[in-house]
């Protein structure tokens, strides 16, 4: 075989492998907010989203029953873009996709619940107190950078710190803390 050969040969094999490996079916469950009217984020994810229910955090304390409260006085407003809000915390190892009825984020966590054999990377959290660990990628969303201070988001206080990002919902009182060491729900 020739040179010239030998690298067509070497080409087509180098084809084959790298569309060996493509696929048009993404698998899962995708899971999304009931009250959007269907309106999607303008950012596509590269992934759905599959979930399965969690009845408790994997770690902190046992949930207490939540109270309502109102936003505090001073918190920066953030505005959101086709009815989401998007954040990522100051150490950019959380980001979190807010609406009226939910947060959703996104993280490594260390003591993440195993969902279809794999450690899940977000948790979504209802206004009414609902939480499910999910397997998923918010994707490239436009998101906003948190200091450490509070801010007001489509009816959540969200209070970030060092020691990790507290959302909780104005009108129910329910919430979480999102730490990359785990969720603390109340």
């Amino acid at each position: 075989m020739t040179g010239r050969g030998i690298r067509a040969a070497v080409c087509a094999a180098a084809i084959v492998v790298t569309l060996g490996g493509c696929s048009d079916l993404i698998h899962g469950k995708p899971t999304g907010s009931p009250d959007n009217n269907g309106v999607e984020p303008t950012v596509q994810t590269p992934r759905p989203s599959r979930s399965t229910a969690a009845p408790s955090s994997p770690s902190g304390p046992a949930p207490t029953a939540p109270t309502a409260s109102a936003a505090p006085p001073g918190a920066d407003t953030l505005a959101p873009q086709n009815g989401y809000v998007f954040i990522e915390t100051k150490s950019g190892l959380t980001r979190c996709q807010i609406s009226t009825s939910d947060v959703g984020c996104e993280s490594q966590f260390q003591n993440a619940p195993v969902v279809d054999g794999t450690p899940a990377n977000g948790v979504r959290l209802t206004a009414d107190g609902q939480v499910q660990w999910i397997l998923g990628n918010l994707g490239d969303i436009p998101t906003v950078p948190l200091d450490y201070k509070t801010y007001r988001a489509l009816g959540w206080t969200i209070a970030a710190s060092a020691d990790g990002t507290r959302f909780t919902n104005d009108a129910t009182g329910h919430g979480m803390l999102v730490r990359t060491e785990g969720v603390q729900t109340f």
